[in-house]
């Protein structure tokens, strides 16, 4: 039985692999982050201590899905 996640899409988002727009979504999995594309099925993912580091520059703020 698989465990339900809350899963966010991201406004504006491109996907690497297929070019897609909006098609980006970002979900918890064992807290790690990971962002999947519903149209081809890449995903990425990173740990809290990855998304703590890009948290610096020019970004505005990290989203923390509860």
């Amino acid at each position: 039985m698989e465990t339900r996640r809350k899963k966010r899409f991201i406004a504006g988002a491109v996907c690497p692999r297929c070019n897609a727009i909006d098609t980006m979504m970002l979900y918890m999995e064992h807290g790690v982050e990971k962002v999947e594309c519903v149209g081809c099925g890449h995903t990425q993912s990173q740990t809290d201590d990855q998304v703590k580091q890009a948290g610096g520059g020019e970004v505005i703020g990290v989203f923390k899905p509860e």
